[in-house]
C-alpha cells in the first residue's frame, strides 16, 4: 500500500489516524486505456491518482471525445461528484499505465472529514476545480484557436512539450491540422522557436497580446 502521508491531505495525520484510514483504503494498478469510471456511474470512493496520466472526457453525439482535463499523479479525482453524491459528470480513462488509491467515502466522511485541516484542504481542492472549469469555459467560448494556443503556451509551457500533438489539439478543442498551422504561424512571427525538445517561447509579450 502506498504511504498515505505522501498526499498533502494526510501528511499531518497521526499514526492511529493513518491506520484507521488504511483499513478502508485499497490500491489498484491500472493498464493504459483502462476506464476508471464512466459518465453517470455513481461514485462511492474518494480517488487519488498515484501513477500515470488520467484523462477526464465527455463524448459528443458523433462519439468524439472532448477532453476536459488531464490529471497528473498526486491529484484528487472527481471529489465534487463524490461529495455531492451525484453521478460522475464525465468519464475517465488512463492514457498510460498507472495506479490509484480508493478510499471508501462514507467511512472517510465519518472518521476524517470532521478534522478542520482535512476539511479545509478538501474544500480548497473543490474550489481549485471550479476555477479550472471557469477557465475552460472562458478559453473555449471566448477565444479563437490562435488565442487559445497562445494562452495555453504562456500558462502551461511544460505541458506543451510533454503532451502528444493529438492530445494538445484535443485539450484545446481544435483539429491537429489547425494546431500545426497555428504553431507554424507563431514560429514565422518569431513568437516561439522549435527545437529538439519541442517549442520554446521567444516573445512572451507577443503571445500575451493575442489573448488579452
Amino acid at each position: 500500500m502506498t504511504d498515505l502521508r505522501q498526499f498533502y491531505f494526510f501528511e499531518n495525520l497521526s499514526d492511529a489516524q493513518i491506520q484507521t484510514l488504511s483499513s478502508f483504503t485499497i490500491q489498484k494498478k491500472m493498464s493504459k486505456d483502462t476506464i476508471l469510471f464512466y459518465e453517470k456511474d455513481t461514485p462511492t470512493t474518494l480517488t487519488f491518482l498515484t501513477e500515470g496520466i488520467l484523462k477526464v472526457y465527455k463524448t459528443d453525439q458523433k462519439n468524439n471525445e472532448i477532453v476536459m482535463h488531464r490529471f497528473q499523479p498526486g491529484s484528487l479525482i472527481a471529489e465534487m461528484a463524490v461529495f455531492e453524491g451525484m453521478p460522475y459528470p464525465a468519464s475517465a480513462a488512463f492514457e498510460t499505465d498507472g495506479s490509484v488509491i480508493e478510499i471508501d467515502f462514507n467511512k472517510f466522511k465519518n472518521s476524517c472529514l470532521h478534522d478542520p485541516e482535512i476539511s479545509l484542504l478538501f474544500f480548497k481542492s473543490l474550489t481549485a476545480k471550479i476555477r479550472y472549469l471557469e477557465n475552460v469555459i472562458a478559453l473555449n467560448l471566448v477565444l479563437d484557436s490562435t488565442a487559445r494556443l497562445a494562452k495555453y503556451i504562456c500558462e502551461h509551457p511544460e505541458e506543451v512539450n510533454t503532451l502528444k500533438h493529438y492530445q494538445l489539439a484535443s485539450q484545446l478543442h481544435m483539429t491537429p491540422e489547425t494546431l500545426s498551422r497555428t504553431f507554424k504561424k507563431f514560429t514565422t512571427l518569431g513568437l516561439v522557436e522549435k527545437d529538439s525538445d519541442g517549442y520554446a517561447i521567444k516573445h512572451l509579450e507577443g503571445l500575451e497580446v493575442l489573448f488579452e
